[in-house]
Order: C-alpha cells, then structure tokens, then sequence
C-alpha cells in the first residue's frame, strides 16, 4: 500500500535528530548513568516555589493554559524593562527557532550561522529549506567579523549567534554585541541566544533597541530557572515583529503547569542567585579536575565546561565512548578543531566525584 507522498523537501532530508538523549542511550545500554552530566541542564533543580506552583496548577490542568500566555509575558517584560507587546512566549528556545525560521526563510533563502554551533537552529533551517552558510570558529569562540563578512556577501534572511556560545562556553563583551548588531544590514535579522546569559559575567548581555527589527534576542527557563522539562522560552525583539508570531505559533502549545512555574522562577530571585553560586563552584571544580588529569579546562560563562583533550577528535570520541562505558553521559562539540574537545555539565557533587574517579580509566582506556 502506497503512503501519501512526502512533499519533495521533505522527502530529501535524512531522517535525524540533532540530539540523542541520555533516556535513549540508557534503553540502549540496559542501565541508567551514574553522572548525567551531557544535556547542560541544571541538576541543582528549580526554585521550591517553582515547584510548589506547578503542584498546585496541577490540580487544574483540566484547562488549557492562557492562549496569550499574558501573566508570563507581563512579569518578563518588567524584568527586562520593555513593554508586554515586545515579548513572544513559546516551547522553548528550539520551538521559537522554529517559528522565527517559518516566518523569514524561504527555500534557498541564506541563512548564516557558524561551523559547529547549535545543531538545532541548523534543522529547523534545512526543515524550511534555508540554505546554511557557515563561518569557522576563531580561537574557540563564534567570530562575530567572520560572520558579518559572510552577512554582507550572503544577504540572508537571518543570522545566528549564540552568546555565551554553545558548545565551547566561550562568551564576548556587551560592546562586542552591540557594535556586531549594529552591523546587521536591513532585511537580516540577528538571531541571539542568549540560552547561558544568567551565568555569564557582568557585563555580558548587551543594551538593544526593541524598536530595531533587525535583532530577536532568545532566553529560556531551561538553565538557570532549572526548569527543562516544561519547555518554555521566550523571545524579545520590535513589537511588530513579535506581533507575527502569532501568525503560526501554537496558541495552546505553552501548558497551564509550565506558565505557573515559570511565573515562579522569575520571581525567586534568591534562588537565581543561589544556582549562580553552585554553578560557579562547579565550574571550578571540573577545572580541577581537568588539570588534575593534564587536561585544559575552557573559559566558560555557561552551565558546563569544555575540556581540551590536547589531541584530536578520534581521540575525544573515544574518550567519550569509554566516560558513557563508565556510566558518565556527557557530550562534545562535533565539529573539527573544536572535536578535540569533551563537554561537562556542572553536575551535583556525587556527579562530579565520581567523573574524577573515572576519567583517568577513561583516558587511560582511550590510549
């Protein structure tokens, strides 16, 4: 029996996922992990008040959860001194990337981004039938000049960059930002991810014009709030611009529970401060243990940290084949120089006490 058919952009696109969860790998291992400490969320967890919120709007999931998602956008406006009319809520920042794709590229139409950054962004781009150009990392971080140069020679209808940047952890000044947004030709839009800020230093987040419709700047409740498993995000950009996402965006997609626990977190500023503390001092702590191995540990203003292997990737894909062997689920960036690399979540204190017990199996194992 004949299946309907596939439109032709879809039938040629392979049928892949930019992620394979730790859930997958453990079916697959017959075992769960020991460390998860691969998917850059927040293992401290979310604010108590957070989850006491989502508890009590549990017993009313009965209803749908409010459409224009307005107590959510009115707190998060205030937070970041703009108007409600700036703010699109939405599944997270993967589900507004979506969205912000469907909106401004058509098939064939550029879009720029770098070699090795985050894989999502690049599906949704080859799900629409964007064409991707990239630009190398400079010294493990996204060269802001290389991607201008390539805005300028591509006129794409949007360009991508991440700051603090994943996978490297590596960050750039406000300034930096600015003068790059600055930059953005008419008819671009600069897509920022702003996913890591809350764990970047002072000084890392750049002062934006709502009124420019040429920058969306994208956060989420994934890292810092501790709250991953609600899918929720947000983007802030020209209030005409945002008022187009209600064009195609699932008006019911964000649920009851999901809104009130964000609305929680924002609010729990304390809580905030502390997961700032204990993500510093892991941070610290994975450093130390890189350098107790001979390895170097990356600069980073995220929730993870990269560690330089010192060889190249065949070497880190074995490393990491024997960390997962030892019940470690981590990651590492998939593109060469970058490959070289492993990347480590800032895991609770058992987490990490165990990944340095193993690591010196695990290096030792990869030869």
């Amino acid at each position: 029996m004949l299946r309907p058919p596939y439109t032709p952009l879809v039938d040629s696109l392979p049928s892949t996922v930019p992620f394979v969860g730790p859930e997958t790998q453990e079916r697959r291992r017959g075992r769960p992990f020991k460390a998860r400490i691969g998917a850059n969320e927040n293992g401290f967890g979310p604010s108590p008040t957070a989850v006491a919120a989502m508890a009590a709007a549990a017993g009313e999931a009965w209803k749908y959860g409010d459409p224009e998602n307005h107590d959510l956008k009115q707190a998060i406006a205030a937070v970041h001194g703009v108007g409600p009319e700036n703010v699109v809520v939405g599944e997270g920042i993967d589900g507004l990337l979506g969205l912000a794709v469907r909106l401004l590229v058509e098939p064939g139409r550029a879009v720029v981004t770098s070699l090795g950054a985050y894989p999502t962004f690049n599906f949704h781009v080859a799900g629409f039938g964007g064409r991707l150009v990239t630009v190398p990392y400079v010294a493990d971080r996204e060269s802001p000049d290389a991607l201008i140069d390539a805005v300028r020679r591509e006129r794409p209808a949007m360009v991508y960059f991440a700051n603090p940047d994943n996978p490297m952890g590596s960050w750039w000044p406000a300034e930096t930002v600015e003068r790059f947004a600055a930059a953005i030709p008419e008819g671009t839009l600069l897509v920022l991810d702003e996913a890591y800020v809350e764990f970047a230093p002072e000084g890392t987040a750049p002062r934006l014009d709502c009124a420019d419709p040429r920058v969306l700047r994208f956060r989420t409740f994934s890292k810092a709030y501790g709250l991953a498993g609600i899918r929720i995000g947000y983007a802030i950009g020209e209030a005409e611009l945002v008022r187009s996402f209600d064009k195609i965006r699932n008006h019911f997609g964000v649920n009851r529970i999901g809104q009130a626990g964000a609305l929680a977190a924002l609010a729990d500023t304390d809580h905030l401060t502390w997961i700032r503390g204990k993500v510093g001092a892991a941070r610290e702590r994975i450093a130390r243990i890189a350098a107790d191995n001979g390895l170097q540990a990356l600069p980073s203003a995220t929730n993870f940290v990269t560690v330089d292997l010192g060889r190249d990737g065949d070497y880190a894909r074995r490393v990491l084949a024997a960390l997962v062997e030892r019940d470690v689920f981590v990651r590492m960036p998939g593109v060469a120089p970058q490959d070289r690399c492993i990347r480590i979540g800032c895991g609770l204190d058992a987490e990490l006490d165990y990944l340095a017990e193993v690591l010196p199996e695990a290096l030792a194992a990869a030869g």
